[in-house]
């Protein structure tokens, strides 16, 4: 799997692509929300994932982690999950939050358990998604997930594996 930074350019196809796949949109151009894109041969969109990271540096919003529906249960959405924990870790997160309505299994699968939204929208507060699930009244309907974040070693320390 190869994950490129998602640029300016990135975001109209970005933005199709998780309107095709149901996922919030708030945010996907702003400047501090992480993104990374995986592209099919074609150079077309088949992944995406990322996270926000809260004003103290603590706490990581996962989001827009999707995986094309024509490639699902191939194990892709781990690694992109996967991807964006790690990335969060490296940057200095300890908590990993997300919400989730519809794919509580899939994220416990991944060490996330059910979590106080109201806890998520105040560490969180900053974020896109959160303001907008406050503006729009659906924060009160959504499901909270949480995990501790491993604090990672920075990409530079890491050894090669043999």
């Amino acid at each position: 799997m190869y994950l490129e930074r998602c640029r300016a350019t990135d975001v109209g196809p970005l933005t199709v692509f998780l309107r095709t796949v149901d996922l919030t949109l708030s945010g996907v151009e702003a400047p501090g929300v992480r993104l990374w894109l995986e592209r099919d041969e074609h150079g077309e969109i088949i992944g995406s994932t990322g996270y926000e990271i809260s004003v103290d540096g603590e706490h990581a919003l996962i989001r827009s982690v999707a995986v094309h529906p024509s490639l699902r249960s191939r194990g892709r959405g781990s690694e992109l999950a996967g991807f964006a924990l790690d990335r969060a870790a490296e940057e200095g997160a300890t908590t990993a939050w997300l919400f989730s309505r519809r794919s509580g299994v899939f994220w416990q699968g991944l060490g996330f358990e059910p979590a106080d939204r109201d806890e998520l929208a105040k560490a969180l507060a900053a974020t896109h998604q959160v303001r907008l699930f406050r503006q729009t009244g659906q924060l009160g309907r959504e499901v909270a997930w949480s995990r501790p974040l491993a604090r990672a070693r920075p990409i530079a320390e890491r050894r090669p594996r043999m």
